[in-house]
């Protein structure tokens, strides 16, 4: 009998620490998602703050068409569009609705859809109101097209630059839009909470959420324009945001975003992973890239058509590379999670 009560005993103490070590990752999982989903939100909180900003800036200018108001109508613009950005690699949940990433973002756009689209509103007799923005499609929505009637050169020397009263209504309409989505969007996501932490399928989903912008960002927002892919000739015009010359800009804060609300969820995981070192070593990756900002604040343009300052772009894409490689080649794979069929196929 008491050689059987200590079997039982040593039984115990070999299954102790198995059963601890299934019962913490759960609770790990569940720590990153909750961190992703703060971290999230906040994301989608500044997105629908700054998108009132950006609408009230529009009505301003249009009410009083200064250089001020127009100054800050840009401004507001940009820092909007950069809040987007930062929440961009989010692709999955309430995002997913009514194709709303687009509707923010309508990009690659080959075929100038979003010209093509301006000039049939602005030289049609019909008024442009919401209803209008709604039924035109995801080519109107969003911020490109704000772009377009912010900084396209031949529309501001046409008869139809702003402040004409028809490309003003343009301008409000489409602004009050991005800022109803841009609601819409953080309450949505507030609300999905619940359903996002007792969902385990999630916590890969967000995995992949990162790897596939880091995917995205190398080949199609950086190599593409650069000539490393395709025809192999450098081209602005693949590249997002070339009107206004913030293409590295829009880099710049998809990169903060990933640093600020996707690395911390991926860090917790790792540190209980096989290889704790990997969490230090992304870490420091993207402290890499970012140092290559500010001396990249410029446009895309000037980067590609002067040698020296495309040296600073290679540096920059080397070092975006590496980032990717260690997250979606060593530290997806370290945590089991395996990449989507044509991830990148898609922005």
């Amino acid at each position: 009998m008491q050689s059987l009560t200590k079997t039982v005993g040593i039984a115990a103490l070999i299954l102790a620490p198995i059963s601890g070590m299934a019962g913490s990752q759960p609770e790990t999982n569940n720590n990153a998602e909750q961190q992703w989903h703060q971290g999230i939100l906040k994301g989608y909180q500044s997105l629908a703050a700054e998108a009132g900003d950006l609408s009230a800036a529009a009505a301003d200018y249009c009410s009083a068409p200064e250089q001020a108001s127009r100054d800050a109508l840009e401004q507001a613009w940009l820092n909007a569009f950069l809040a987007w950005q930062r929440v961009r690699y989010v692709d999955f949940g309430p995002v997913e609705s009514d194709n709303l990433a687009w509707q923010f973002q309508f990009w690659p756009d080959p075929k100038n859809l979003i010209a093509r689209k301006a000039s049939y509103l602005l030289d049609s007799e019909a008024p442009v109101s919401s209803e209008v923005i709604t039924e035109s499609g995801v080519a109107v929505q969003g911020f490109p097209m704000l772009e377009y009637l912010l900084y396209d050169e031949a529309l501001n020397a046409s008869n139809n630059a702003l402040p004409a009263e028809k490309t003003c209504g343009l301008l409000r309409a489409v602004a009050g839009h991005i800022e109803a989505n841009g609601k819409q969007l953080r309450d949505q996501w507030q609300a999905f909470r619940e359903h996002y932490l007792a969902t385990e399928q999630y916590r890969d989903t967000s995995i992949r959420a990162g790897m596939a912008a880091l995917e995205i960002l190398e080949d199609r927002r950086l190599a593409q324009p650069m000539g490393l892919r395709g025809n192999g000739k450098r081209s602005v015009y693949a590249a997002d945001a070339w009107r206004s010359g913030s293409s590295l800009r829009t880099i710049e804060a998809t990169i903060h975003g990933l640093e600020q609300s996707f690395l911390p969820g991926l860090t917790r995981l790792l540190k209980e992973s096989d290889q704790p070192e990997l969490g230090p070593r992304i870490e420091n990756q993207f402290k890499d890239v970012l140092e290559h900002f500010p001396e990249l604040h410029r446009p895309m343009a000037e980067l590609l058509s002067n040698d020296d300052a495309f040296s600073l772009l290679q540096g920059f894409y080397v070092d975006v590379s590496q980032l990717t490689t260690l997250i979606n080649d060593q530290a997806a794979v370290e945590l089991g999670v395996i990449r989507g069929f044509n991830s990148s196929d898609g922005d």
